[in-house]
């Protein structure tokens, strides 16, 4: 098993479709696939997050670094939210995200979480880091 996150990207049209959704219909659809991916026993983690509005940007172009408002630029660049499972391959990631109800327009972007026994072990960090997900039962 590997770890895989299922990205959630907007797009302009995803955004002008999801306007025209009631709140409680998303609700009801996310809630049943949370439960799908639950009841399957491959869901780690899940959160949505908040408008881009809300949050900032730190911009390391620069020698010192730059902190805007949000939002910070296009729509495509926007994430919505994120799922972490726990599934044998890709190929099975990818299969749960042509589940999720997304709105039209929207894109899932999916990407290996490696493990921390695939980093060099004999690093002074990453034995620090194992120490304390041992320590916070995450290992």
């Amino acid at each position: 098993m590997a770890k895989y996150m299922l990205i959630m990207r907007a797009t302009d049209e995803s955004f002008a479709n999801f306007t025209s959704v009631d709140f409680n219909e998303i609700l009801e659809a996310m809630g049943k696939f949370n439960d799908e991916l639950i009841r399957a026993g491959v869901l780690l983690a899940a959160e949505g997050l908040d408008d881009a509005s809300k949050g900032v940007v730190v911009d390391f172009t620069q020698d010192t670094p730059v902190v805007t408002d949000g939002p910070y630029g296009e729509t495509k660049e926007l994430f919505n939210g994120y799922y972490i499972l726990d599934v044998a391959s890709i190929q099975e990631a990818v299969e749960w995200a042509k589940r999720a109800p997304m709105t039209a327009g929207s894109k899932t972007e999916i990407r290996r979480v490696p493990s921390i026994d695939e980093f060099p072990q004999d690093n002074v960090w990453i034995q620090k880091e194992r120490a304390w997900r041992e320590q916070t039962g995450q290992l």
